[in-house]
Parts: structure tokens; C-alpha cells; sequence
């Protein structure tokens, strides 16, 4: 049995967050080329997020730019900035919840992989009926917050959380693998 401490614990949390992090770069890259793929845009799903706290201007832009003069990679900066950091700082607390919840678990890599994408086919769930709705209400966002799932494509939605789900697995797998390899320091004794 493992035994679990209050320093096991946080560096579960951590290994979570980071790879939280991580997992929503490879979720967001994914969302960007969905979108571009749709004429949409390239950087619109980054002004989307951004719309929780800044004017939805950008991504309206954005959009419209791609279908009416077919500029797909219409960037704007602080917009685009804002949106990646909401969607890492949300990629990281849910990694760190995931950390925390496999933290007693012992399986292999594929196992964590798996339970990584049940944990995206959650996070999408509570994302979309749970906490979209919630944060537009508190921020008073609107519909492009509230209504994100539909808006960025009910399918495109549920895939990237899978794949957040599964590259976050991966990563929380990798990070065991590497801290259960035992480092061995040679001492040369005499004869």
C-alpha cells in the first residue's frame, strides 16, 4: 500500500497542474486548427475564451475577416494572450484535480491514459453545462461564453476535451514513470 503524505499529495497537484498545462496547449493547437479547418478563423477559439472578460470585438473579427476576406490568421496580441492564459489556468486546475484524484492509484500508462479520457468526457461535461454557464453569468459574458460548446461545434467540443483527457494521462503517467525510476549512485568500495 502507498502511503500518502501532505508532500506526496502537493507534488501530485503539481505533476497535475503542469501537466494541465501542457494538455491544454495540445487541446488548444487542436481547437485552432478545427476552427480554421471550419473558415472560422485560426486564432478565434483563443478570442473566444478571451471573451469572458474582454469585448467579444476580436473574435467577431476574427471570424468575419476569415469568411468575408479570407484572412484566417487575423492576430490580435492582448486578446490572444488573455484567451491562452484563461484556457492554461483552466487547463491547470483541472489537471490538478485529475492529480489529486489518480494520486492513490497505481496504474500503468495505458490504464491512466484511459482514465484521462473518461476524466476529458467529465471535464467537457462539466465545462459545458456546469461552469461555461456559470462563468458568463458571473462575468456577465454572454452567450459566446455561455453557448461556447455550440458555438465552437458540439463534435469539435467533445474532442478536444478527449484529447486534453488523454494527453493529460500521458503526461501524469510519464511524470510517475520518471519519479518511480529508482537513481542509482555507485559507490566503488575497496577490495
Amino acid at each position: 500500500m502507498t502511503r500518502t503524505t501532505p508532500s506526496s499529495l502537493g507534488r501530485a497537484v503539481l505533476i497535475g497542474a503542469v501537466a494541465g498545462v501542457l494538455a491544454s496547449l495540445v487541446m488548444a493547437v487542436y481547437a485552432m486548427g478545427a476552427s480554421w479547418a471550419k473558415d472560422t478563423g485560426f486564432f478565434t477559439p483563443l478570442y473566444h475564451i478571451a471573451s469572458l472578460w474582454a469585448d467579444q470585438d476580436d473574435m467577431m473579427t476574427s471570424m468575419m475577416a476569415n469568411q468575408e476576406g479570407g484572412d484566417a490568421f487575423t492576430f490580435v496580441f492582448d486578446t490572444a494572450l488573455l484567451g491562452a492564459l484563461i484556457h492554461m489556468m483552466t487547463g491547470a486546475l483541472y489537471g490538478a484535480i485529475f492529480g489529486l484524484a489518480v494520486s492513490k492509484l497505481r496504474p500503468g500508462i495505458a490504464l491512466l491514459a484511459s482514465v484521462g479520457i473518461v476524466y476529458g468526457a467529465i471535464v467537457f461535461a462539466v465545462s459545458a453545462w456546469i461552469g461555461l454557464p456559470i462563468a458568463a453569468a458571473l462575468f456577465d459574458s454572454g452567450d459566446q461564453i455561455e453557448n461556447m460548446a455550440e458555438m465552437a461545434g458540439w463534435a469539435t467540443f467533445v474532442i478536444e476535451h478527449l484529447l486534453y483527457g488523454l494527453v493529460l494521462g500521458l503526461l501524469v503517467a510519464g511524470a510517475r514513470t520518471r519519479s518511480a525510476v529508482p537513481t542509482s549512485t555507485s559507490t566503488a568500495t575497496a577490495p
